[in-house]
């Protein structure tokens, strides 16, 4: 249900339900929540991709097995607490840049997950729906946090109040990807996209992933501080002293994360 590989210091997660879109059930979810740790703590993977099999990146919460925990009396069986939050949580606050490849549907928590991550490249094919609300629900899975600072706090009420669904051009025009492609073309544009990142300064991404959280929820004061004490940490790296000397002798950085 999970597919981990590792190439080029890329580690490509890819769910793999293909016949139930890649809806979440409590396992998908562990397993989810696995390989996102083997990535985030494997010192040779210095870029994540996420993407989906099939005709969808994630149609979000597998509503068979909720059915089946509302029938029982369970609710969500905490599942929001136990699973889609550590999720998400990673995926922002992992040392590293994540991608999402977002290749077909992706809806409810499946779109909460692209939205998570920190670039967003989508096939001509892709669509999002925040389809909470249409069967009684809140958001989940941070869309209420993450939504909003894409796209707007009145576009983000608008988008989960009514429902309705984003084609990739849509969502290219609000911002909520970065680049939209030709189906056929999505797994070597992500890829290439993603090897870029992970041959990038992997310290300074991950410093500049902790700034922009950071700086959403404090005050100008406090993220003038932050990022003093982020440059002071960046500027002690050995990238950053090669990095450096490359640019004075018109050389081509290279990054190792050190």
């Amino acid at each position: 249900m999970i597919r981990y590989d590792v190439a080029d210091a890329v580690a490509t997660i890819t769910l793999d339900r293909p016949d139930a879109m890649n809806s979440l059930t409590v396992e998908v979810k562990e397993a989810l929540h696995g390989a996102l740790r083997r990535a985030a703590g494997d010192q040779s993977v210095r870029a994540v991709l996420l993407t989906g099999s099939g005709r969808a990146f994630c149609a979000g919460q597998d509503l068979r097995e909720h059915a089946d925990n509302l029938e029982a009396g369970r609710g969500l069986a905490n599942t929001v607490r136990e699973h889609y939050n550590p999720i998400v949580e990673l995926i922002a606050t992992m040392a590293k840049p994540v991608l999402a490849a977002v290749n077909g549907v992706a809806a409810g928590a499946g779109a909460s997950l692209a939205f998570a991550c920190d670039l967003r490249i989508a096939s001509d094919k892709a669509k999002f729906a925040l389809a909470f609300a249409g069967i009684g629900l809140a958001p989940d899975s941070g869309a209420s946090w993450t939504l909003q600072r894409l796209v707007g706090r009145g576009r983000a009420a608008e988008l989960m109040l009514l429902g309705e669904p984003l084609d990739a051009a849509r969502a290219l025009e609000l911002g909520l990807v970065t680049r939209v492609v030709p189906t056929g073309d999505l797994a070597k544009a992500a890829q290439e996209l993603a090897v870029r990142l992970a041959q990038g300064p992997t310290l300074a991404f991950a410093a500049t992933k902790w700034a922009l959280a950071y700086a959403a929820t404090h005050s100008l004061p406090d993220a003038l501080a932050m990022e003093a004490d982020l440059q002071d940490k960046c500027a002690a790296t050995r990238d950053h002293l090669n990095a450096t000397e490359s640019f004075l002798a018109k050389e081509r950085p290279t990054f190792n994360a050190e």
